[in-house]
């Protein structure tokens, strides 16, 4: 029974230790087969200094840029690529990666992997460590190698070659010295490049080991990780082996640090953990749970980088690689403690009073007071309406407005809750209170489903309508007071204007050109006091508080189509817009820079709520996933990404093969295509790992083109490109990230060569044949002679008019035509039923799409012969059945390639998906019913569309 006990209170210690220990979980991403990851089983992983991602799996090294990967066999003789155990960098940028059977280096101008030393390094090479800017030390498993740009050589670290403690595994350099500790497979070494000197520590410590399999450095100590004792380090000033932070697995597959204070410890069975040396325990650790979909998907991990941004990647067995998204920080979601989190909670509305926070939701309302540490829910049944909608702080009182269930006020003090005053009288009591203002002289302005409300010491002193006032009629929606003390009111129908030195609503002061009949959601008042207006639809409108100036805001491209919801000033002169569908930055330069779940934005989508500046210069805006906050300054300091836009990948005609791209300086590419291959697809990224349906960018064409903006795409497609052609691509809102791509097209001579070839053909043909040739002629020209003849005489006999031989030929045709349709004739009616009938299933079920489509195919589709189409077609419309169908796969093609999301495909692609089975007989039919080419046709539709 006692044992019974113990294990319970043994479990009771671990599970109240476990949120401590294993409760931080970050969201990861995963690359995996569906990425077109082959081999899953990932041991190392490097970031280089452009900002890619490779990845070292069982045969193959894979470059990842956030979106796509990219295969680099290093298989050798045809055969499977052995392990690649590690990969780095030198510093003079050069990639090179250890693998079962050497050295590998990537040369930049084949990009591919090519072998190096290949008769010297043969054998597996487990871990490379840059020691200069020229040379690398390499652990191998026979021995250690110093290898530089032109020769490698071996190091001896004892006297024996082949013993286990000449093995390295894994190396790092000493801070205090030019020395090297290198961990092997029996013992720690410290070596002396330069001496060649190296000493040999051992641990004699029954408990522990003396097998080392990797290695980190922080200050005075050696950091070690074994296969079978866990976590060890080594007192570099006192010489002594001693175990570390019990980390609940004895397997260290992967050790590193920040150089720190942060030991990087991966294992294989327990997951990832973050060991502070300073504190002496795990700080973090990122463990598989069942049914936690946001974590790492195994506890088998081989591999672990936290790379210079401060993003996680894990490799794993088996699994692939899980990485956790780029996040720049700027943005936070708002919790309190342990007892509030606003995550997922759609904010309706927010009010602030010092360090109290009132956050308004779909499912009622929150109060924080965070002085005195207290939190405390509101909703039904204690409110009569669970939604809530509009908020304020006035008087030292919280005011609240719900949707259909009225008013309600709440004493900060005890957070007690209790009807506004005039609860009894409409719509304070089941109504809907859509906004709550105070102005500058004291009274409470409420807008509501029944006109404006005034209120001053709890009486109402107005009530508008718009049966007894100038209020357009419907919902109050906002009531917004400038600095002149006026309240513009914004209701259903329009707006109105309380004067507040006439004390009355007029409606008269509005210029022509106002938006006053327009249905605005929201209206701010910028430093300058100028006054911005946010429609529910369409685009902003501004005007300074007299009216004398004022204007719709220019159009912005990213911005199209997009409802504004909020506005606010920042602290650089920029104004946040949130939007329906993601946060933009406005700058006076004109400028738009978007922010999105990299930001730290849950969601692109916002609500209609109002931003608040809190009394510390915060920013606050309602979420559909929770309270955002921006801190006062932070816009100042926004980290710049440290990446340039990198074109990754070029395909022309659809195909990557027979393109050259090349890098020259800094970000500028120059691509090499032939003239026959003018369709091009360009694939890039911004380096930025996170979501790619979040990313943002923004290409010109030409030395001075119009910016145009791609949500959610990495890719650009140009078609029928031409000499000289000039993309730049950017990450919208970051000039400073440009690439700029030039295209060179070679002069097609494919045509040329084809006409050398036929007339060299012809040639020799006619060379070797001629005399055949010649007789052949001659002979035939004779009997044409004789046939003449014969008719003369005939034609003497007869007396007839001479028929010429062409319209004898054209006569017999017309002849046989008819005869062939002597059985087979259709009526007029007969024929119009029809093409009636055939129009409509063409139109409805797109047959034309079916390349194969043959006549006696659509004969059973209209239920009648093919001789029955074929007099239709050749006698009744007076074409064949091909121009037919090529019409309408022609007019389907005029369809889609107006609409954005066939924009990335070639022409080939496109005329496939209208049914057409070869480039030529697309142009060729394209040509016959609108009388230009494809070309022709796409640069006149987007003329059209630019002089619109």
């Amino acid at each position: 029974m006692k044992s019974i006990y113990k294990y319970i209170l043994f479990l009771y210690i671990f599970l109240s230790t476990l949120p401590q220990l294993y409760a931080f979980q970050d969201t990861f991403r995963s690359i995996s087969v569906s990425d077109g990851l082959e081999d899953l089983v990932v041991n190392s992983i490097y970031k280089d200094k452009r900002g890619f991602i490779w990845i070292g799996t069982n045969s193959s090294v894979e470059r990842f840029d956030g979106i796509r990967l990219k295969k680099y066999s290093l298989s050798r003789d045809g055969s499977i690529a052995k392990r690649i155990y590690d990969i780095c960098e030198s510093g003079e940028n050069r990639l090179y990666c250890g693998t079962g059977d050497g050295l590998h280096m990537l040369d930049t101008i084949s990009d591919q992997f090519v072998r190096i030393f290949p008769d010297k390094i043969n054998f597996k090479v487990s871990n490379i460590y840059p020691f200069s800017s020229d040379s690398l030390f390499l652990a191998t498993d026979k021995g250690l190698y110093l290898s530089t740009a032109d020769t490698v050589i071996c190091c001896t670290l004892e006297g024996h070659t082949f013993t286990t403690r000449n093995v390295p595994t894994s190396i790092a350099r000493d801070q205090n010295s030019d020395a090297v500790w290198i961990s092997t497979m029996e013992g720690l070494i410290y070596y002396e490049p330069y001496s060649n000197k190296s000493t040999v520590f051992n641990c004699n410590d029954v408990n522990l080991s003396n097998s080392f399999y990797n290695i980190s450095i922080i200050g005075d100590y050696v950091y070690l990780g074994t296969m079978n004792k866990g976590l060890m380090r080594f007192n570099i000033k006192k010489r002594e082996f001693s175990s570390f932070v019990d980390v609940g697995c004895s397997v260290i597959s992967s050790l590193s640090s920040d150089s720190k204070d942060i030991l990087y410890v991966g294992t294989d069975g327990n997951g990832v953990h973050f060991v502070s040396i300073s504190q002496n325990k795990i700080i973090k650790s990122y463990r598989h749970v069942a049914g936690d979909s946001e974590g790492i998907r195994s506890n088998s991990v081989y591999s672990v980088l936290v790379d210079r941004d401060g993003l996680l990647w894990v490799g794993l067995y088996q699994m692939g690689v899980d990485y956790t998204p780029y996040q720049s920080g700027l943005f936070g979601v708002y919790k309190w403690k342990d007892k509030f989190t606003s995550k997922d909670m759609s904010v309706r509305t927010i009010a602030f009073d010092g360090k109290r926070k009132l956050i308004g939701s779909r499912d009622g309302l929150v109060i924080i007071d965070e002085e005195r540490d207290i939190v405390k829910y509101y909703n039904i049944p204690s409110i009569r309406s669970n939604m809530i909608i509009s908020s304020c702080f006035f008087d030292g009182k919280f005011y609240i407005g719900t949707y259909g269930g009225g008013m309600y006020v709440i004493n900060p003090e005890d957070l007690s809750i209790h009807d506004f005053p005039d609860t009894n009288k409409e719509p304070f009591k089941t109504g809907h209170i859509f906004c709550i203002r105070p102005d500058n002289s004291g009274n409470l302005w409420v807008g509501t489903s029944d006109g404006l409300f005034c209120f001053n010491g709890g009486k109402m002193i107005y009530h508008f309508t718009s049966s007894q006032s100038k209020l357009p009629p419907g919902n109050v929606y906002e009531i917004f007071f400038d600095s002149s003390d006026n309240g513009w009111v914004c209701a259903e129908k329009g707006i109105c204007l309380w004067e507040a030195s006439t004390k009355s609503i007029i409606i008269d002061s509005f210029p022509k050109g106002f938006v006053s009949h327009e249905k605005i959601r929201a209206i701010y008042e910028t430093s300058g006091h100028d006054l911005y207006f946010l429609p529910e639809k369409g685009p902003m409108f501004y005007s300074d508080i007299p009216m004398k100036k004022f204007s719709y805001v220019d159009s912005i491209p990213m911005l199209e189509g997009k409802q504004f919801l909020s506005i606010i000033e920042d602290d650089m002169d920029g104004m946040l817009v949130t939007t329906n569908n993601g946060m933009y930055r406005l700058r006076s330069d004109g400028n738009v820079m978007p922010f999105s779940f990299a930001d730290g934005i849950p969601s692109p989508i916002f609500i209609n709520c109002t931003s608040v500046r809190d009394s510390d210069g915060g920013l606050w805006f309602g979420n559909s996933k929770g309270l955002v906050f921006l801190k006062s300054g932070e816009i100042n300091s926004l980290r710049k990404h440290p990446y340039n836009v990198e074109i990754t990948n070029i395909l022309a005609n659809g195909v990557s093969s027979g393109v050259r791209l090349e890098k020259s300086n800094g970000s500028e590419y120059n691509l090499y295509i032939d003239g026959s291959k003018r369709n091009i697809t360009v694939q890039f990224s911004g380096l930025i790992y996170t979501d790619p349906s979040n990313m943002i960018y923004e290409y010109s064409l030409g030395e001075n083109g119009e910016w145009r903006t791609l949500h959610g795409l990495s890719e650009i497609s140009l078609y029928e490109v031409v000499d000289n052609s000039i993309l730049k691509v950017r990450r919208a809102g970051y000039p400073e990230s440009q690439a700029i791509l030039y295209i060179n097209v070679d002069k097609d001579n494919s045509v040329l060569l084809y006409l050398i070839i036929i007339l060299g053909v012809l040639f020799i043909t006619l060379y070797l044949f001629r005399k055949r040739v010649v007789k052949y002629t001659i002979g035939n020209l004779k009997k044409f002679i004789s046939w003449l003849q014969h008719e003369e005489k005939e034609e003497d006999n007869n007396d007839e008019t001479e028929i010429p031989v062409e319209a004898e030929i054209e006569d017999h045709a017309m002849t046989e035509e008819t005869d062939k349709y002597k059985t087979n004739r259709l009526t007029d009616e007969e024929c119009k039923r029809l093409l009636k009938l055939l129009d409509k299933e063409m139109t409805k079920n797109k047959l034309y799409v079916n390349p194969s489509l043959k006549i006696a195919d659509l004969a059973n589709v209209a239920n009648t012969s093919s001789h029955a189409l074929s007099y239709l077609f050749n006698q009744y419309l007076q074409k064949s059945y091909y121009d037919y169908i090529n019409e309408f796969r022609v007019e389907e093609f005029k369809n889609i390639i107006q609409q954005k999301k066939y924009s990335q495909y070639t022409l080939e692609a496109l005329s496939e998906h209208c049914g057409f089975s070869s480039r030529a007989s697309f142009f060729r039919s394209f040509k016959k019913v609108t009388g230009i080419t494809p070309n022709e046709y796409i640069k006149n539709i987007k003329g059209e569309s630019k002089s619109k």
